[in-house]
Parts: structure tokens; sequence; C-alpha cells
């Protein structure tokens, strides 16, 4: 049985992966705020367990079991996400921190009911894709706020941020899932975004507009 520092060490490498950026000891003790001493002796556990390939100061990777386990920890988290917004009415601000509790306790009947429960969904309330059992992902041809050109039109597919504060300031904004856009300008010198969203303009620092994506509709 894995435990729960297990399984959230292989999520965080999955989730580094994921987003393209570098696993390493200090991208891993950043993402887990844990010290990179920590992380080794974590790191080396689980190489012997064949959950990652590891060799010091070399790149980190899961191994085929390592992806398996990421995938259902996230498969729970992800529809935890998504039956306390539909099913409880709690904030799409909030239910993070509450599935990080339960992703790690819930049974497989448990999430098969839930799964049932909500028709089977394959995106949570942030846009994150939920796996299905058998690991396989739904695909989407999704680009970057910031790389739509003027007058382009989008719908937003998916928010890579999990921060209470930034989920707050985007639904004051209308930018969640399925809201529409429009790309208005880039303000010179890297400076802030300005989009449309309900025919009204609003101004996105550019870091924030980077970790939303979309489906462009025009």
């Amino acid at each position: 049985m894995n435990t729960r520092a297990v399984e959230d060490y292989i999520k965080a490498i999955y989730a580094l992966t994921e987003r393209g950026e570098p696993v390493s000891t200090n991208g891993i003790s950043e993402a887990l705020g844990v010290r990179a001493a920590s992380v080794t002796g974590m790191l080396r556990k689980l190489s012997e367990l064949k959950l990652i390939s590891y060799e010091p100061y070399r790149q980190i990777e899961l191994t085929e079991a390592g992806r398996k386990i990421a995938l259902e920890v996230i498969r729970h988290h992800r529809l935890i996400e998504l039956f306390l917004t539909e099913a409880l009415g709690v904030p799409w601000d909030e239910v993070h921190e509450e599935a990080e509790k339960l992703e790690h306790v819930i049974s497989e009947s448990l999430e098969d009911r839930i799964d049932a429960a909500l028709g089977h969904p394959l995106f949570d309330p942030h846009g994150d894709p939920i796996p299905a059992r058998d690991g396989s992902i739904a695909d989407r041809n999704l680009v970057s706020l910031v790389d739509l050109a003027a007058g382009q039109s989008a719908v937003v597919g998916r928010v890579r941020n999990q921060s209470p504060e930034v989920l707050r300031h985007l639904s004051d904004l209308g930018l969640r899932p399925g809201a529409g856009v429009e790309f208005v300008r880039q303000e010179p010198l890297n400076g802030p975004i300005v989009i449309r969203v309900d025919r009204q303009k609003k101004i996105l620092a550019r870091a924030l507009a980077a970790q939303i994506f979309v489906e462009q509709t025009q």
C-alpha cells in the first residue's frame, strides 16, 4: 500500500512533467514545501520501489508504475473537486485544499460512485482533465491566453493556478472555464494584456494570463 508521502511525491513529479518544468530536487522541494535533503531521501526510496528513474543531478522520470499511481491519485483529486463543486456547492477556490486531504483515503468503489453520479466527467472545475480509469486523458487543442492575437476570440478551457486568491480574482473578472474572451491588445514592454469578457474590457497581468488556457473560436 502506498503512503500519502509516496503519492504526494509521485503526483508532484507528474505535475512538473506535465507543465514542462524541470523535474529536479529543488523543483520538487518547492512544489511540496519540504527541505531538499528530505526530497533526496524520498527519491532514493521511490527509485528502490521502481516508481521513478533517478540518478543524482539528472532528470527524474516516472516509471510506468509510478505514472499509474500518479494518474490514479489525480483522478481521485479532480473527481472530488468536481463533486464538491457540483453536489455540495463548494466554491472553486476552496475545493483544492479539501481534495488534497481526501484524495488519499477514498476507496475505488466510492471513486466509481462519484464518477457515475457526475456522469463520467472529463474535466474538473478548473478545466483540468480527469484521467479515466484506464489512465487515458481527454485531449484538447488549448493555447495560452497570451498567445492570442489582437481581435481573436476564444473560450476559457483551463486555469492552471490553485491559489484561492487568484481564483477569486478570476471569478470576479468572469474568467472561468466556459467563459468567452476576446484578446484586445498586449501593452508595451511585456506589460499586462487587455481582454474583453462579456463586452467589458479587463486588464490582466501577463504572468497570470499565461496560466489561462483557451480554445480559439475565431
